[in-house]
């Protein structure tokens, strides 16, 4: 009697890790511009998909929900109501 001991291995790499590894790049998104930091006209406050947070006082919305700055003044975030937030600007600094 022949005893054989054979060893049977893959002959081909796993699907999954072979097809795996891609991923699609970073956005960079959220906010570029903190509450009480002074920006000039055009500065973009924050990137965003969707109105997370909707333009204030001074802040225009671009058509991929980015908020910029209309004019030259300081940042600040507020809440409106139970869950909404708005980003504002201010010629003067805001107190709080």
């Amino acid at each position: 009697m022949i005893l054989m001991n054979l060893q049977l291995f893959a002959h081909k790499k796993g699907v999954g890790s072979s097809r795996n590894g891609r991923d699609s790049e970073a956005k960079r998104l959220g906010v570029k511009r903190h509450a009480g930091e002074f920006v000039t006209a055009g500065s973009i406050i924050m990137r965003q998909r969707g109105t997370k947070i909707h333009p204030g006082h001074n802040v225009g919305i671009g058509k991929d929900d980015t908020l910029f700055a209309k004019v030259d003044g300081y940042v600040a975030f507020e809440r409106v109501g139970k869950s909404d937030r708005r980003a504002s600007v201010y010629p003067e600094r805001v107190a709080g």
